[in-house]
Formats: structure tokens, C-alpha cells, sequence
């Protein structure tokens, strides 16, 4: 499939009076510690199949990390309103937050629990504001879109052997096909690259570029052997992969073979399209505890770097999707994919008995994207997959010559 680079990929995105353009008319209720956790569950769940989703952060010490996310998390594209749920004694920035979205445009109320009267009234009064404003953002204007405002980001997780040679490079195609056209695309995991630094710096856009991509992934390098660990699981081991190098090869095939634009952080946006690495391992001295403690960590990464759908390479198998966007799960194994139908979108492992070629998974992947993105449910939609995580980190502001491109 190719879709002409002025042709919409949608009719109806929604869009946001700041001008940012969604493929999702969500409600994202938020706590801002997790002492506010469940009043904010309880405000989300009966409205959960109107697309109102849970997000938070459980901390009670500030973090400006946490704080850029939730920012960018709260006025992403694809999120028409937002109820943030305070305790009241916790460090977060409530009130900066708070503006940050009202300047969006977007309906925004904070409830402190300690000034509504505790668990009930919060609830009530929470629910009864979800209430009205899923009808007030049945109003949100709809306008065409084209594939050169979208943002795709793509993660792998519960790898096996057939990860590297079927569902990751199949997305690989598909990022070619959406680069091509000028779309966004966003990969990830440098711990998951480690032994591909050459080659990703050869595909830089400048030999700048290419060092910090370089550096981006000895910064990774020294975090596991700090801690003694990788980012290989026993289930990666059982599932037929056998070195770190291996597994890297895999996750590098999903990039695909485009020139590599720059390189982001979490909350970072890109500002035009084009192939995009996003750094997720902290910056500064490695402190203990996992750079990302699971994949719906790194999905929220992509998705604050404006991700309006997640491609999820798994072979083992992986039942998660995300609150914000939606997740295509792509699955390397036919056997995986047999057993766990239900919960896969598209089947890579058909490269593997020899019935469809990598091209072919590509351009399903890709068609599969302009569906989505004209409103039709993944299968972890429609399993009302809501997964969320998001914890401490520190990173350091990027630099102008990680993105060589925007000159």
C-alpha cells in the first residue's frame, strides 16, 4: 500500500485548540502520588469503555522528570481532558501542572482529597465532572490528517529467537514505508543495542550525530555493568535467544534502514518527521534499579514524545497495551500467535512458515496503521488494555546536534 504523502490518513482527528491533531478522544484522570491512586481508580473505572484512562505518578518526593512527563503525557494529541487527583501533602507540582494544561486549552479541573472530605466526596465529585466533560468533547472539531503528522514509536518485549527475523525487521518495513513519506517514527532501547553502535552511527545524519548515538549507547553499556545486569530476561533465554548481541541485532532490525534524523529523551517532541532515537537510560551517575522496570515504561517514553500509536514486537507473547495510545501488537511467533490470538493484531510469524515475505508483513503493518488512525480498535483496545508506568529518573537537555535535521 502507498498512500500518497498529501492524502489523508484520516478524515477525523480531533483537534485540540493548541493544534496538535489525535487519533484518540481520551480523558486521562491522573494521580500525582500514590496515596491518590485509588480515589483515581475509582473515579476512572466505571467510564473506562468511553475511553476515560488512568495514569499517574506513584512518588511522593518531586521529580522533574516524572513532572515533564505528566505535562506531556497530559496534553498529547490523542488526550481531550484531564482530571489530575492530589492527596494534597505530596511534593508534586500540582499547580504547575494544572497551567501548563489550562494554557493547552483543554477542560482541566485538579481535586485535592484532603479538601473534598476524603474517599467518597472525591470519588462523587470526580466522577460527576468525567461525566459532563465526556459530553462536552463530543464537540471537539474533526479534520483530516496526513501520515506527515504522525507519530509512530515502536518497543519489543518478551523476545525470542524469531523476533530478529520476522515481526521486528517486518516493522522495520513499515517505518521505511512511514519515513518515506515524512511521518514521525520513534525507536528505543539503547540497552538493547548494545553492540550495534557502529552501524547506527554510519546511518547518522551527520558524523555528530553518529558519536552521540555512539555515546548514547556506552551510557547504556556502563548502566548494566554498574548494576551487574542486561537487558536479558530469563525469558529471552528460554525463548532460543542466547547474547546480549543477539537480542540487540533484533531490536535494531525494527528501525528499519532510513537515515537516523536525531536522537530525543523522554518528553522530547520531534518537530518534524523523519527516524528518531529516544535514550531511555538516566543521565549522570547510575543509581540502583532498572533504567525502564518494564515495557509499559518505555511505551509511556514514547507516547510523551508525542507516539500517537505504539508498534509492540513480542515473540514469547505479551498481553499489555497502554493508556493514550493505542498498541498494534505484532507478533514473531506462529506458535505464540496461535495461542494467543485474541491479543496479537497482526502475524509475523507467517514469515517464518514461509506463507508471506518481510515486505509483505511491512506493508500490513503499515495499512494497519491508517486504520487505526482512522478509528478502528487493536486488539489491547478492545481488551480495554489501560497498562501504566511511570517512576524516577534524571536525564540532561539535548543539544543541537541531535537533531542536525531541524537546521
Amino acid at each position: 500500500m502507498n498512500i500518497p504523502y498529501s492524502a489523508p490518513i484520516t478524515e477525523n482527528a480531533f483537534l485540540r485548540k493548541d493544534g496538535k491533531k489525535g487519533i484518540r478522544n481520551t480523558i486521562a484522570v491522573a494521580y500525582l502520588v500514590e496515596c491518590a491512586h485509588h480515589v483515581a481508580r475509582q473515579i476512572q473505572t466505571p467510564f473506562q469503555e468511553e475511553g476515560v484512562h488512568l495514569i499517574g505518578f506513584s512518588g511522593c518526593y518531586p521529580n522533574d522528570y516524572s513532572h515533564e512527563m505528566l505535562k506531556k503525557l497530559c496534553t498529547h494529541p490523542n488526550v481531550g481532558a484531564v482530571l489530575l487527583v492530589s492527596l494534597g501533602c505530596e511534593g508534586f507540582n500540582r499547580n504547575s501542572l494544572l497551567q501548563f494544561i489550562k494554557e493547552s486549552g483543554r477542560p482541566v479541573e485538579l481535586h485535592v482529597i484532603q479538601q473534598k472530605g476524603g474517599t467518597r466526596s472525591s470519588v462523587e465529585a470526580g466522577r460527576q465532572w468525567v461525566k459532563e466533560t465526556l459530553i462536552q468533547l463530543k464537540s471537539v472539531p474533526r479534520v483530516p490528517m496526513t501520515l506527515d503528522e504522525l507519530i509512530v514509536g515502536t518497543v519489543c518485549g518478551g523476545s525470542d529467537g524469531t523476533s530478529g527475523i520476522t515481526a521486528n525487521p517486518s516493522i522495520g518495513r513499515a517505518f521505511d514505508l512511514l519515513v518515506s513519506q515524512n511521518a514521525t517514527c520513534i525507536f528505543e532501547e539503547t540497552g538493547e543495542l548494545i553492540g550495534c553502535e557502529q552501524i547506527m552511527a554510519n546511518r547518522a545524519a551527520t558524523p555528530e550525530l553518529g558519536a552521540i548515538l555512539d555515546a548514547s549507547i556506552s551510557k547504556a553499556a556502563k548502566y548494566y555493568a554498574t548494576l551487574g545486569h542486561g537487558s536479558f530476561a530469563p525469558g529471552n533465554a528460554d525463548g532460543g535467544l542466547t547474547t546480549q548481541e543477539e537480542k540487540s541485532m533484533g531490536a535494531y532490525s525494527k528501525s528499519g534502514s532510513s537515515q537516523i534524523s536525531g536522537l530525543i529523551k523522554p518528553g522530547d517532541i520531534p518537530s518534524k518527521g523523519g527516524l528518531y532515537l529516544l535514550d531511555v537510560v538516566p543521565d549522570g551517575e547510575v543509581r540502583f534499579g532498572f533504567p525502564n522496570i518494564n515495557d509499559s515504561a518505555e511505551i509511556a517514553e514514547l507516547i510523551a514524545c508525542g507516539s500517537h500509536i505504539i508498534l509492540f514486537s513480542t515473540g514469547r507473547g505479551s498481553v499489555v497495551g497502554s493508556a493514550i495510545s493505542p498498541v498494534i501488537k505484532v507478533c514473531a511467533n506462529p506458535e505464540t500467535y496461535r495461542n494467543l490470538s485474541e491479543d496479537m493484531d497482526v502475524n509475523a510469524g507467517e514469515i517464518l512458515e514461509g506463507q508471506r515475505s518481510l515486505d509483505e508483513i511491512g506493508s500490513e503493518i503499515f495499512r494497519l496503521i491508517a486504520r487505526v488512525s482512522d478509528g478502528q480498535q487493536t486488539a489491547s483496545e478492545s481488551l480495554g488494555h489501560q497498562e501504566f508506568v511511570l517512576g524516577y529518573k534524571s536525564f540532561e537537555p539535548i543539544g543541537p546536534t541531535c537533531h542536525p535535521t531541524y537546521s
